[in-house]
């Protein structure tokens, strides 16, 4: 993702693939798609907030859902491998 798509506040994906195995960037992901965004770029465009992450793991650790309820997530691994190939990777 380049900078200028960080800048674009109307960025739209060019396409889409499927996770094939765990990373750190999967967790993310599956966390923001939990709460009902694509992304960490989807979610800052719509609520212009600074996301909570933990500071030993650097995962997400909160997310506030489009009808302004939280999402708690816990320090460790949540997207257990049988999860994993739910989650959308998004290329823009």
């Amino acid at each position: 993702m380049s900078c200028a798509v960080l800048l674009d506040n109307n960025a739209k994906p060019k396409s889409m693939s499927r996770a094939k195995q765990w990373t750190g960037e999967i967790e993310d992901l599956y966390r923001f798609q939990q709460a009902g965004y694509r992304d960490e770029l989807e979610y800052r465009q719509i609520k212009q907030v600074e996301i909570d992450r933990w500071p030993d793991t650097g995962f997400v650790k909160k997310l506030q859902r489009r009808d302004n309820t939280f999402y708690y997530y816990n320090r460790k691994r949540e997207c257990e491998d049988r999860e994993v190939h739910k989650v959308k990777v998004y290329v823009y």
